[in-house]
């Protein structure tokens, strides 16, 4: 997803999932396949190179999985610190939230 308005339909559907790090917003779409949206606060990680990360292992496991997801608009928000986290807790966090996905 690229526009302001698919993120906002998005959160304005108001279903989420909630992981340990992750936070998965989820909305139906009309396509035949899922589409992924990623937001990470400055807030929560503070140096580029660590959103960039958050970004990348987000876009890495939904690009393995979305053959098996539903059609769905999803953004991918980060709602905790990472600064502890490994790379493998962050991949299987967003694992579980996009294995929980209501499917339709």
């Amino acid at each position: 997803m690229h526009k302001t308005d698919e993120y906002s339909s998005v959160f304005a559907f108001r279903r989420a999932l909630r992981g340990r790090y992750y936070m998965l917003h989820y909305r139906p779409n009309a396509l035949d396949t899922a589409r992924l949206g990623v937001v990470v606060a400055k807030k929560l990680a503070k140096r580029a190179n660590v959103r960039n990360l958050v970004k990348r292992i987000a876009r890495e496991t939904f690009r393995r999985h979305r053959q098996s997801l539903p059609a769905m608009d999803l953004v991918v928000r980060l709602h905790a610190p990472v600064a502890k986290a490994t790379r493998s807790e962050l991949h299987l966090d967003l694992l579980a939230l996009l294995q929980r996905l209501p499917r339709t």
